[in-house]
């Protein structure tokens, strides 16, 4: 049995249909997952409780962990910690093996592209939380009491992909006939990973005997756009104007004292107002796979939300 630990979330159900598409089994977990076509299995889970997050678990042979949470801080230090000691164990115990889908946060400001090779230096507390845990994960599996993998991504987008940041900012306000938006600038390239991709990669890792305990760049188109360059590839596939607006830093600063959540990206600012650039070479030498271009993503992405129109 294959469980899938986040029922709901962007990557969750591009996995799940990967999964329904090739008829392999699955569990679907998340705290009030919905059935979804495909799945052999709905399970509610928290997966902040271990007797929880092993009964989710048991006969499972691989485990994704694709859970996301809140985007608040607070809530990641006191939550985070818990579901991955929790979801290792739980694996240990199920003897299954664990791939853990995880962001760039750890790596703060990098200098150049970010490979898998690139020191954990992180310089927010989110960042500082993803390092943790991260590190715990390496630790079971270098230990040998766990089998074990990291899949990495970019800030991703895609169909159906609301949570994604070009999502939100780009292709949802165009929808509305409203001005998109650019985080602090918008001459800076930024690598996106686009979720179908990190599907069809999440699935061929998990049957690569050879990928495990190691950590992994999802596959991720090169020559990144800027800001301006993909709202207006945006703009075009969805046959409006390239109307939009950069979010400067205090800007972002200002709204944050009204809304929480807004202040809980001023601290990653600094992935947007210097070249956000993700390797995933290292898929692609073991794989044969770039990533599929950006014109092509944000072309299907466009299509996603004509259609809902």
């Amino acid at each position: 049995m294959i469980t899938i630990l986040g029922a709901g979330g962007s990557i969750s159900n591009e996995l799940a249909r990967r999964l329904a598409a090739r008829k392999e089994a699955y569990r679907l977990v998340g705290r009030n997952p919905q059935p979804v076509s495909g799945a052999a299995e709905v399970v509610a889970a928290d997966l902040t409780d271990q007797s929880a997050t092993e009964q989710a678990v048991a006969g499972s042979s691989v485990v994704y962990l694709v859970a996301g949470l809140k985007y608040d801080h607070k809530v990641w230090a006191e939550a985070w910690p818990r579901i991955m000691s929790n979801t290792i164990e739980a694996c240990k115990r199920a003897g299954a093996k664990l791939i853990f889908f995880d962001n760039v946060y750890m790596y703060g400001r990098a200098q150049g592209a970010m490979s898998e090779e690139t020191p954990f230096n992180p310089c927010s507390r989110k960042g500082e939380i993803r390092a943790r845990i991260a590190t715990q994960l390496m630790g079971a599996w270098k230990a040998g009491t766990l089998t074990g993998m990291i899949a990495r991504s970019a800030d991703f987008y895609g169909p159906g992909a609301k949570t994604g940041i070009p999502n939100a900012l780009v292709f949802e306000p165009l929808s509305k006939g409203e001005k998109a938006m650019c985080l602090a600038s918008d001459t800076q390239p930024h690598s996106y990973t686009y979720t179908p991709d990190a599907a069809r990669a999440l699935v061929e890792l998990a049957e690569s005997e050879t990928a495990w305990n190691q950590t992994w760049h999802l596959p991720t188109a090169t020559n990144p756009p800027t800001g301006r360059q993909f709202i207006e590839m945006a703009a075009k596939e969805m046959g409006v104007e390239a109307k939009y607006r950069v979010l400067s830093r205090p800007m972002v600063k200002m709204a944050g004292w009204f809304n929480p959540m807004v202040g809980e990206v001023y601290e990653m600012l600094y992935q947007n107002d210097a070249p956000y650039l993700f390797d995933s070479s290292k898929y692609a030498r073991a794989f044969g796979f770039t990533g599929t271009p950006y014109a092509e993503g944000i072309r299907a992405t466009a299509g996603g939300y004509r259609q809902a129109g």
